[in-house]
């Protein structure tokens, strides 16, 4: 079933839908900073809309916690 969360972004899309810079997302595959993932068609990479939710949610941090001290 494809859902809005199934949805598949290119780069740029998926760069805006974080907002980040276009740019940015090549850098963090290539050094692989963090663990986002993304499937590869040739030359075209692709980002499954729900994994950028999951990524964002996982880079949440809530006041009060141990996890704010760091930021």
């Amino acid at each position: 079933m494809d859902t809005p969360e199934n949805t598949f972004l290119v780069t740029a899309d998926a760069a805006k839908f974080i907002h980040v810079a276009a740019g940015t997302l090549p850098i963090w595959r290539t050094t692989k900073r963090y663990n986002l993932p993304y499937i590869k068609c040739g030359r075209k990479v692709l980002y499954r809309k729900s994994d950028l939710i999951a990524f964002l949610e996982s880079r949440r941090i809530m006041p009060g916690t141990a996890a704010e001290e760091r930021a």
